[in-house]
């Protein structure tokens, strides 16, 4: 069972008490003046993690992967080639220019 802290509204005092999950704040009574005007507080607690089961521990495990895989396909070449853009000319039915045949010379 977990332990609870709580503040008196009545005389102020600050308690623990070892209750069950389900036991409601309103029926927890004050040990030094039996009221039962108390109020649960948040604190904080101490747990201990026991092997590699911690949580999100599967999740965080299962992105890495996925990331190092991502960076590795898109190292990849595309898997068809690379898309070539078709020029306005092989569409409207006029032939393409022929290449020149210079054989590497420059004009001036």
């Amino acid at each position: 069972m977990p332990l609870y802290e709580y503040r008196c509204e009545a005389c102020a005092q600050q308690f623990e008490v070892v209750q069950r999950v389900s036991d409601r704040a309103e029926d927890t009574s004050c040990p030094h003046c039996h009221a039962r005007k108390a109020t649960r507080l948040m604190s904080s607690f101490a747990s201990q993690i026991v092997g590699s089961h911690k949580p999100g521990f599967k999740e965080e495990k299962a992105y890495n992967m996925l990331n190092h895989r991502m960076d590795k396909f898109s190292k990849l070449p595309p898997m068809w080639g690379k898309r070539l853009t078709p020029s306005p000319d092989l569409f409207s039915g006029t032939s393409a220019p022929a290449p020149s045949t210079n054989d590497g010379e420059t004009q001036s």
